[in-house]
């Protein structure tokens, strides 16, 4: 129901700014510009990004580097566990080639063993 009525006010919307005509976008453009470069507002928004970058971005760091650091330990932890299968694993045709298969065109170079 959200996504009808999203839709249904930004037409309705279009409509009546189609309506009202170039003249009017620039009157209301021009009175939302001098709202923005007013006094009050540019002291919310300063205040607003002191607030952002002295307590929001520590916060968030922290969070992040915690998260990587619960995130490594589970990596670590999983990859112990993990057992070489020599009837599974592949050998890599790679490490006989010392240039390497991104320096060959497509269908040359040496042949894998």
């Amino acid at each position: 129901m959200s996504k009808l009525s999203f839709l249904l006010s930004a037409s309705v919307g279009y409509v009546l700014g189609a309506r009202a005509g170039r003249k009017r976008y620039e009157q209301i453009r021009s009175g939302a510009n001098q709202l923005w470069r007013s006094q009050p507002v540019q002291s919310r928004v300063a205040s607003a990004k002191h607030a952002a970058t002295t307590k929001a971005a520590p916060a968030a760091l922290g969070a992040v580097s915690t998260a990587a650091s619960v995130a490594s330990e589970r990596m670590r932890a999983g990859a112990s566990k993990v057992k070489s299968d020599p009837q599974r694993d592949v050998a890599s045709a790679v490490t006989a080639d010392s240039q390497g298969p991104a320096t060959y065109p497509l269908g040359e170079g040496p042949t894998p063993a």
